[in-house]
């Protein structure tokens, strides 16, 4: 019984530890995408909308901050 309990606590360890990796990793990916959109809404739109095809296309991570840059100089403001 002790070894059972172990290894449930070992198990649901480590899949919090990666549930809570990969969460911490969106976030940043998140936060980049809006820091690069400044304060307008609908650049900010448009670079979560960027940040979901970069995810897509499953840009590397590595490349991914240049991906985004290059996304928001692209960006063109909607003329109302």
């Amino acid at each position: 019984m002790d070894y059972f309990i172990i290894v449930v606590t070992t198990l649901a360890g480590l899949y919090f530890h990666g549930w809570l990796y990969v969460r911490i990793r969106r976030w940043v990916d998140r936060d980049l995408a809006l820091s690069l959109a400044g304060d307008d809404p609908h650049k900010r739109s448009f670079m979560l909308q960027r940040l979901e095809t970069a995810r897509a296309l499953r840009i590397k991570r590595r490349d991914l901050p240049g991906w985004l840059k290059d996304a928001a100089q692209h960006y063109t403001p909607a003329v109302s």
